[in-house]
């Protein structure tokens, strides 16, 4: 169902093309994460569910993958208006 997005997600990992919020960053810390399973996790996915923004109305995806470590991780990521993938939320379920 939602095949071209978690491609389109996929390539910009890949290509580099991606932002961490904040939040991410901080999100990543207290679970000992790093960017390399944070990659790990967006190139072995899968989406679990789309979510609409109630003031933007942007869409934004809810992913699970694997960590370096094969953990599970979930990812709150979205693809802004530029095409850059913007990873809002991530964490250890």
């Amino acid at each position: 169902m939602f095949n071209e997005i978690l491609q389109q997600m996929r390539d910009k990992v890949s290509s580099r093309q991606y932002l961490m919020t904040l939040h991410a960053e901080e999100e990543m810390s207290d679970d000992n994460l790093t960017i390399y399973d944070i990659e790990q996790g967006m190139l072995t996915d899968e989406i679990l569910e789309r979510q609409k923004d109630k003031v933007t109305t942007e869409s934004k995806y809810h992913i699970r993958g694997l960590t370096l470590d094969v953990e599970e991780v979930e990812i709150i990521a979205k693809l802004s208006p530029t095409g850059t993938l913007v990873n809002i939320a991530v964490y250890i379920p």
